[in-house]
C-alpha cells in the first residue's frame, strides 16, 4: 500500500470515528450495534447528541488546528499552536473538556498554563492530547522515532500537565509512524514501550498488553491509558476498518475520542479504500473561530497529503 494512501488513512480515519462516535458519547456499552445491528447496512453517520451527521467534534477540530499551524509555520510553533487553539476556545465549540477549556481560558502563558493546572488540581491525565494527535503523526513521521515521539510530548503539554498523557501520545504518534512504513504496529509495541519513560512504562504496558481487555480498566476511557489501550485492543480483535471502528464505539463511555484514537491509527493501517464510502463522504468539521470555515472530505485529503509530503 502506498504510504500517502496510510496518511490520508490516519486523518480521515481519526475525523470518521470521531464522528461515528459523537452521538453515542457517554451511552452504554453495545449501543452502536444496537442501532446498527447489522455490518455494511448504512446509515451508521446518523448524528444525534447535538452533533449532524457527519459532524467531527472537538477532537477532529483541534487536530485541525494542529496540522495548520504546522503547515503554516513549517514546524512545530508551541506558542501558535496554543493560540489557535485559544482562538477557537473563545468562540465557543458545541464541545471542548473541561481541562482543556480551563488551561486555554486561564489567563496564564502557553508555556505555563498547562503546567499550573496539574500543580493546583494534581488530575490532567485526560484522553485530551491524544485526540488530536493524527495529524501531527503523519507530519513528524518521516522525522523518525525520536523526533516524533519528543514532538508528541511537547504539543501534548501545551493543554496536559500529566506526563502520562505525554507518554500516551507519543506511544501513539510512534505506531502511526510505523505503519506508515509498512511495518506492523502492533508488533512494534515492545520496542515503543521501551522508550516511553520508566514512570509510565509499566501502566501502558499492562493496557497495551496482548490479553488486555477494556472491562479490565481501572479508570473511565476518557483517561489517556485506557484510551491508547481500548484502540489497540480494537485494533487487535477485528480485521477491518468497519469492525476496528464498531468495537470501539461499543465500548460506550468517551466514544468519540476513543473512536478517533482507534480510526487513525486503524486508517493508517487498512487505507483509505477500506472505509465505507458514506462515512467518508459525510464528513464536516466546523473551526469555530476561523470565521466559519467548514473543512469537507476534499480538504482533509489536502491536508494529510501535505502533512505526508
Amino acid at each position: 500500500m502506498e504510504r500517502m494512501q496510510r496518511a490520508a488513512g490516519a486523518v480521515v480515519g481519526s475525523a470518521v470515528g470521531d464522528a461515528l462516535g459523537g452521538p453515542f458519547e457517554f451511552g452504554p456499552p453495545g449501543a452502536f450495534s444496537v442501532r446498527f445491528p447489522v455490518p455494511g447496512a448504512g446509515g451508521e453517520m446518523c448524528g444525534g447528541g447535538g452533533w449532524d451527521p457527519g459532524e467531527a467534534t472537538d477532537d477532529t477540530q483541534m487536530a485541525v488546528l494542529v496540522a495548520e499551524s504546522l503547515l503554516d509555520r513549517g514546524g512545530l510553533d508551541l506558542p501558535d499552536i496554543f493560540a489557535r487553539f485559544q482562538r477557537w476556545a473563545a468562540a465557543e465549540p458545541k464541545d471542548i473538556g473541561l481541562q482543556t477549556e480551563d488551561v486555554l481560558t486561564n489567563g496564564m502563558p502557553w508555556d505555563l498554563a498547562a503546567a499550573i493546572h496539574f500543580q493546583v488540581n494534581q488530575r490532567a491525565a485526560g484522553n485530551g492530547s491524544l485526540m488530536r494527535a493524527s495529524t501531527s503523526a503523519v507530519y513528524f513521521a518521516r522525522a523518525g522515532q525520536e523526533a516524533t515521539m519528543d514532538a508528541a510530548r511537547r504539543i501534548a503539554a501545551l493543554t496536559h500537565g500529566d506526563r502520562a498523557a505525554w507518554e500516551g501520545t507519543a506511544i501513539y504518534h510512534e505506531l502511526i509512524r510505523v505503519t506508515l512504513e509498512d511495518i506492523d504496529p502492533l508488533a512494534a509495541l515492545p520496542d515503543i514501550l521501551a522508550r516511553v519513560h520508566p514512570d509510565h512504562r509499566g501502566r501502558y504496558a499492562t493496557v497495551l498488553a496482548q490479553d488486555w481487555h477494556p472491562d479490565q480498566a481501572t479508570e473511565f476511557n476518557g483517561a489517556v491509558w485506557p484510551c491508547l489501550g481500548s484502540a489497540v485492543w480494537a485494533m487487535r480483535t477485528t480485521d477491518s476498518f468497519e469492525g476496528a471502528m464498531r468495537a470501539a464505539i461499543d465500548l460506550g463511555g468517551d466514544t468519540d475520542t476513543v473512536a478517533a484514537v482507534t480510526g487513525g491509527l486503524a486508517g493508517s493501517y487498512y487505507g483509505l479504500d477500506a472505509f465505507p464510502a458514506p462515512w467518508s463522504e459525510l464528513l464536516h468539521v466546523p473551526l469555530p473561530g476561523f470565521d466559519g470555515r467548514v473543512l469537507h472530505l476534499p480538504d482533509l485529503l489536502r491536508l494529510a497529503h501535505r502533512l505526508a509530503a
